[in-house]
């Protein structure tokens, strides 16, 4: 049993597929943002490992998520035309930024999994507006076509909207609920920040050629996409195992 238990461990070492942050990530989107926290990669072990119970790997993408959002924010807070306020501590001065105004931002999710990061963001912006997009992909046809079945986005207008999609793979979803959001709800695409647990190269390129300017900020870009569509070394289906639909 030793044997087998060092050979298997052996060959999983072997074999594993390296996840490290690409030194030029705007090689295959000119805005991505990968997103930088020293927690990632415990999380991601957890979050990737196929053992880990549905409980574990809500708390753990919960942690990720928290993490994630916040990066995402401060895109929004930290630009060249933020204003800086002086505000008073209890020992001096200090020049900061104020946040955004939760009543400037929708946050959007692609139904289902999208709501998981949807849920963390909400705990973040309690006052920010909420929207639904509900797309499916077609499992049985080789390239995953997405169909849109529903999309609903407060009528007011407002300046930044986050669309929350943990998995970017192939870009179908996430690129039918921008298109959705710029022609039928008359929003520019510059106004989008898509957050992002995991992606691949494919899907940021499909991205980069329909919506350059559409801000992407991601935990962590993976290796490739396999013959199935599926992100490598990816985590599984993120909705399946974060709402425990085997559970």
């Amino acid at each position: 049993t030793g044997t087998a238990t060092a050979t298997a461990t052996a060959t999983a070492t072997a074999t594993a597929i390296p996840v490290t942050t690409p030194t030029d990530p705007s090689k295959w989107h000119p805005q991505v943002i990968v997103s930088q926290s020293r927690a990632y990669p415990s999380l991601f072990t957890k979050l990737r490992d196929i053992n880990t119970s549905s409980e574990d790997f809500v708390k753990y993408a919960k942690r990720l998520m928290r993490i994630l959002v916040e990066d995402a924010l401060g895109e929004l807070s930290n630009t060249s035309d933020s204003p800086i306020d002086v505000i008073q501590t209890p020992c001096g001065s200090y020049s900061g930024i104020q946040p955004i105004d939760p009543k400037d931002i929708c946050l959007v999710s692609i139904v289902r999994s999208g709501d998981a990061l949807l849920e963390s963001a909400r705990e973040i912006l309690p006052g920010a507006s909420v929207g639904k997009i509900l797309i499916q992909r077609d499992e049985s046809s080789p390239n995953k076509a997405p169909t849109l079945f529903y999309s609903k986005l407060p009528k007011t207008k407002k300046k930044h909207y986050i669309l929350c999609d943990p998995m970017l793979a192939t870009g179908g979803s996430a690129l039918l609920a921008i298109d959705v959001m710029k022609v039928k709800h008359q929003i520019p695409s510059s106004s989008v920040i898509f957050c992002n647990v995991v992606c691949a190269p494919e899907g940021l390129q499909a991205m980069a050629k329909e919506f350059p300017k559409v801000k992407i900020v991601t935990a962590s870009i993976d290796s490739h996409l396999n013959q199935e569509k599926f992100i490598v070394p990816g985590l599984g289906d993120y909705g399946d195992r974060f709402f425990q639909y085997n559970g």
